[in-house]
């Protein structure tokens, strides 16, 4: 498989990626937590068809420790008991967030209220900005049919 666009070999993609990723790395260096940024890029990559993205981020949290358990679990948070409380409200902004055209009133004020339960406000724009810096990622490599499989931790820096 070969994606139709060369992001990595583009000059355009590359100043476009540049800026998305000072927008990642504004939120990566707030006080969410890491492992709370990782479940939510997967779950936003899962919901999206991101391959890409859904290989990397897996393997970024691997690397960093998270669990096989709960990575196996992410896809199916309600269901399952590994998740903390502040990490399911995450999960579920994540879905509402990223499911906007889905839901007649894009996110519900019961899934802000709730996140904002767990999270500072610090942590609830870096999660909202998260998810929409997610979303966008998603987008341009599921357009571009971006392969997935072959990314190693820390290969992009």
């Amino acid at each position: 498989m070969e994606a139709r666009l060369n992001l990595f070999g583009n000059p355009v993609a590359a100043k476009f990626l540049k800026h998305i990723n000072s927008a990642g790395k504004v939120v990566s260096d707030t006080t969410l937590p890491a492992a709370t940024q990782e479940l939510v890029k997967i779950r936003a990559s899962q919901i999206n068809g991101c391959g890409f993205c859904t290989d990397m981020h897996t393997k970024d949290a691997a690397h960093a420790g998270e669990t096989s358990t709960r990575l196996n679990l992410i896809a199916a948070w309600r269901e399952a008991k590994v998740f903390t409380e502040a990490e399911r409200a995450a999960l579920e902004l994540t879905e509402q967030g990223t499911r906007i055209a889905d839901a007649a009133g894009g996110v519900t004020d019961e899934a802000w209220a709730n996140a904002a339960k767990h999270y500072d406000e610090e942590q609830l724009l870096a999660l909202a900005a998260l998810i929409a810096v997610i979303n966008a990622y998603n987008r341009l490599n599921v357009i571009v049919q971006q392969p997935a499989g072959d990314y190693q931790p820390g290969m992009f820096g």
